[in-house]
């Protein structure tokens, strides 16, 4: 066991994971016009809890974040119009937030652009380093023996769009866009 080496490999990836969200948020802001990627990614986290289920709390612990954090995320795009809060039907103490109309076409706009960005971000990775990199960073994310309530389940987002229409369009843009040549 090389102690010196582990804790200086632990150190690197503390630092490249750190700056690494840093710069996908920056760099995915530039995709999008109407929400920031941390914006869009607590609207999918609402898209992806039960109905009576998208409480500060919930929207938090699937975003990772804190319930203050995730407060301050929840006004700024409420104060947008995208979401609104309502007094939770199963705890008086709680409040549910749900997507509005508006917050629905913003959020499809986004994950239309969101399929750009996706691809340029895999472009190099092959399928099979992909499934490695998601399984160690959800082994990663256990490190407190808490595991990751991700995002693999169906989102309960409702638009009125062919859903299957869609994903087979974003499909294929994604495809072409990440077989391309740089």
């Amino acid at each position: 066991m090389d102690n010196y080496r582990e804790a200086f490999l632990i150190e690197q990836i503390y630092a490249t994971l750190f700056s690494l969200t840093n710069k996908l948020q920056v760099q995915g802001d530039k995709y999008f016009d109407k929400l920031t990627s941390r914006q869009l990614m607590a609207i999918v986290a609402i898209a992806h809890l039960k109905e009576d289920e998208t409480t500060l709390n919930n929207i938090a612990r699937k975003l990772g974040n804190t319930k203050q954090s995730t407060k301050q995320l929840i006004t700024v795009i409420e104060n947008k119009g995208y979401v609104k809060t309502v007094p939770s039907k199963m705890d008086k103490r709680a409040v549910n937030v749900t997507i509005t109309e508006l917050g629905k076409q913003v959020t499809l706009e986004c994950s239309k652009k969101s399929i750009n960005f996706f691809a340029d971000l895999s472009r190099d990775f092959t399928t099979e380093e992909m499934e490695i990199l998601w399984l160690l960073l959800k082994k990663l994310y256990r490190f407190d023996g808490e595991v990751q309530d991700g995002f693999e389940e169906e989102a309960y987002l409702e638009t009125g769009e062919d859903k299957v229409e869609i994903l087979k369009r974003n499909l294929e843009k994604f495809g072409k866009r990440r077989n391309e040549k740089r």
